[in-house]
């Protein structure tokens, strides 16, 4: 949806920022949260989530205009590096020897499936570059990481956490855009307001299943996360030569076939 919106001249900012409108009505009327224990709720992951996940996508554009997109991609990527460190420090998961040798191969199936795209024409590093590629890798770590702590959580259910992330996500972007259309950086427009629903549908059910996933594997986070993380790769390349008739080089369907085999390695540990 996001690469449509970029063929159409949507503005993706607008359209993230409605997209957490459409989250948060689905997560009222489908999950049915509750306030009951709201004292014990973990607040400041709710708050460090509400800004992160509308922020990294602004911070993302900046890093893709001042890094190009290829080292972009790659921090982002490898922020999975975080979340199954995060896996076996943090929430104490036992190692296993099969399924580190599939988080391994996702690794290489992640570098091998990255389009070959000349950044040249971004030149070198612009000022500070490196600093939104440190931003992209570490924040995309450190959401899958909150995401885990929720769900793991038995005092607040995922469904009223959920609701109050959307809330706090749909609040901070929501200034973000009346401050830039109020300053004349940005013009308002009434179709974003449709275009950003229909991403939030897809968004919600995106960040639903994956809280159901860590309910479900609560014992076994490193598996939620790369396995959805390899997935992800397999599905966008896919996509992209299915539907954008994206060319794959031998190296990107090499990558494919290791990410199938990385995957069903990581679901046999």
């Amino acid at each position: 949806m996001l690469k449509l919106a970029k063929r159409y001249h949507v503005d993706v900012f607008q359209a993230i920022v409605w997209n957490y409108s459409a989250a948060i009505l689905l997560s009222w009327a489908l999950l049915r949260p509750q306030f009951g224990h709201l004292r014990q709720a973990p607040m400041v992951s709710y708050i460090v989530l509400g800004l992160l996940l509308p922020a990294i996508f602004i911070i993302l554009g900046i890093s893709i205009k001042r890094s190009g997109i290829v080292r972009t991609e790659m921090a982002q990527r490898l922020s999975l590096l975080i979340s199954v460190i995060a896996a076996f420090f943090i929430f104490s998961e036992q190692p296993a020897t099969l399924k580190l040798v599939g988080i391994g191969l996702g690794f290489v199936a992640m570098v091998l499936t990255i389009p070959r795209v000349n950044d040249s024409k971004n030149g070198p590093f612009t000022a500070n570059a490196w600093l939104f590629l440190l931003i992209v890798f570490v924040g995309f770590g450190v959401i899958d990481v909150l995401f885990k702590q929720i769900a793991a959580s038995k005092l607040i259910s995922y469904n009223t956490s959920l609701f109050f992330v959307f809330v706090l996500a749909f609040g901070f972007s929501f200034l973000a855009l009346v401050y830039q259309v109020a300053a004349g950086k940005m013009r308002f427009s009434w179709p974003h307001i449709l275009i950003g629903w229909g991403l939030g549908i897809a968004n919600f059910g995106n960040i639903l299943f994956y809280l159901k996933a860590h309910r479900a594997l609560a014992s076994a986070p490193s598996t939620v996360f790369s396995a959805m993380n390899i997935g992800l790769i397999v599905a966008a390349a896919l996509t992209g030569f299915l539907i954008f008739k994206e060319k794959l080089s031998l190296m990107n369907k090499i990558g494919i076939f290791i990410a199938i085999i990385a995957v069903i390695i990581i679901a046999r540990s």
